[in-house]
């Protein structure tokens, strides 16, 4: 494409050319990289259970992922709890790896701040899959529900979640270091959660829906 628009300029180059000062100056484009979810050989994997569920008040059910946060060198982790009901990121982490310890640090910290879901969604992740995390689950008596293989729509609002994130703060920005990618990236969950309306909460923020009145109609998954 560049060399298209070089060429429409009077600029006769070879692809080639073009890729070679774009790989120098650092310039390419935003894309969706490997895979977060690796599933571990032998660990348990847990059925879906949300399928057809009506949500209908906070803490029915939560879900977690992980995204890949590119960043002006580098990149990071970000994981966060979603609550369904209200859309409202309970609680979030960046890291530099992918390993299980900042996922649990995640959950416990949003079940310490807001009680416990009856059902916790998440992919099928080495992180997740982890006996480490399941127990906390387990010994919570939170039903344990996860996606199936390759099915992103299970966990659709947390993919909606990451969609904003990035269109709206990631790549807007390119972030000098994790401290700085930690603190915007802070900073814009608080407006999406206090400030950000949301036309499936009908025009409500995250907050509103969360810890006000309870006037909206249920959500149903499809069948």
């Amino acid at each position: 494409m560049l060399r298209r628009l070089l060429a429409a300029n009077g600029s006769k180059v070879g692809r080639r050319y073009v890729k070679t000062p774009m790989a120098r100056m650092g310039i390419e484009a935003l894309y969706r990289r490997p895979r977060t979810t690796k599933p571990e050989p032998g660990h348990k994997a847990y059925p879906y259970l949300l399928r057809g569920v009506e949500i209908t008040r906070p803490n029915q059910v939560w879900a977690m992922d992980i995204t890949y946060i590119p960043m002006a060198k580098g990149f990071v982790y970000l994981a966060a709890v979603l609550d369904w009901f209200s859309r409202r990121v309970l609680s979030w982490r960046v890291s530099i790896t992918m390993e299980a310890s900042f996922c649990l640090e995640t959950l416990e910290e949003a079940l310490a701040n807001h009680g416990k879901p009856e059902i916790f969604n998440s992919d099928q992740g080495s992180q997740f899959t982890s006996a480490a995390f399941t127990d906390v689950l387990i010994r919570n008596e939170i039903c344990i529900s996860m996606d199936g293989k390759g099915a992103w729509r299970d966990n659709v609002f947390v993919e909606r979640l990451w969609r904003s994130v990035k269109y709206e703060e990631v790549y807007l920005r390119a972030y000098d270091s994790v401290s700085d990618a930690r603190v915007s990236i802070g900073c814009y969950l608080d407006l999406y959660n206090r400030r950000r309306p949301h036309s499936s909460l009908d025009g409500m923020t995250p907050d509103e829906a969360y810890f006000g009145p309870q006037s909206m109609l249920p959500i149903r998954l499809a069948a």
